[in-house]
């Protein structure tokens, strides 16, 4: 593999109206610390830049949650990610009509795998537009994981899932959360190593099939941190 052509599937974080954005909460913020008379901006006079920036992991782009996101007690994806290179599968998905919603079912996962078991999957959704980067989800009732497809996933060993998605679960499902505890096995032997990466977006050129994935959090002490995953596309010698 060529390691000086990454693919970068990550979201960035803008810190204005334009930034991606979901779970009915404000925009994030990047902006010049001020405190007793210093605005930390050097086109103010400062002389550094020196920002504040507010912002939420899961509403506010490109994050990685591990099991923690879902249980009372606390666990941080920065102690559970601990390997950071995995071979991943990227496959591309039309979700379906169930009623009023579009899903993603294990029929659909199986046959985007055909007999595959990769470490990482990542999921691109159709269709894949560049609106997916400065998107507002809130109540726009999202595509979703069914829980079906995430019981697949777990008996076929993939112990990370990345999503162009701001969640796995539907946007108001009353708090169950099904996808989320199928792809931890919460009520079972719980899968500590495995995490969801949501909020990514695979440009149409990224071709599907195997690459390498590395992915890497921000090292917060929280149950989800901001990510960026990057591919490698494995060429044959």
């Amino acid at each position: 593999m060529d390691l000086s052509k990454p693919l970068d599937i990550s979201i960035p974080m803008t810190g204005d109206i334009s930034n991606v954005n979901a779970w009915y909460v404000d925009h994030p913020r990047i902006e010049p610390h001020a405190e007793h008379g210093f605005t930390g901006s050097v086109k103010q006079g400062a002389s550094t830049n020196f920002n504040d920036i507010w912002f939420n992991p899961h509403a506010h782009g490109t994050h990685t949650e591990c099991y923690g996101h879902i249980t009372r007690e606390v666990y941080s994806v920065n102690e559970k990610l601990k390997k950071y290179f995995f071979l991943a599968e990227v496959i591309t998905i039309a979700p379906g009509k169930l009623g009023d919603d579009f899903v993603i079912s294990k029929q659909q996962l199986s046959n985007a795998l055909k007999g595959t078991k990769p470490d990482a999957l990542v999921v691109r959704t159709l269709p894949n537009t560049k609106e997916k980067l400065s998107k507002q989800y809130s109540n726009s009732n999202p595509p979703y994981f069914m829980e079906e497809a995430m019981a697949f996933l777990v008996a076929n060993d993939v112990d990370h899932l990345l999503v162009d998605l701001p969640s796995v679960d539907k946007e108001r499902d009353g708090g169950e959360l099904r996808a989320h505890k199928a792809f931890w096995n919460l009520h079972g032997d719980i899968r500590k190593d495995a995490t969801i990466t949501e909020f990514v977006f695979v440009p149409n050129d990224v071709a599907d099939g195997t690459y390498l994935l590395n992915l890497q959090v921000a090292p917060f002490v929280n149950d989800a941190s901001p990510s960026r995953p990057v591919l490698f596309k494995i060429t044959e010698v």
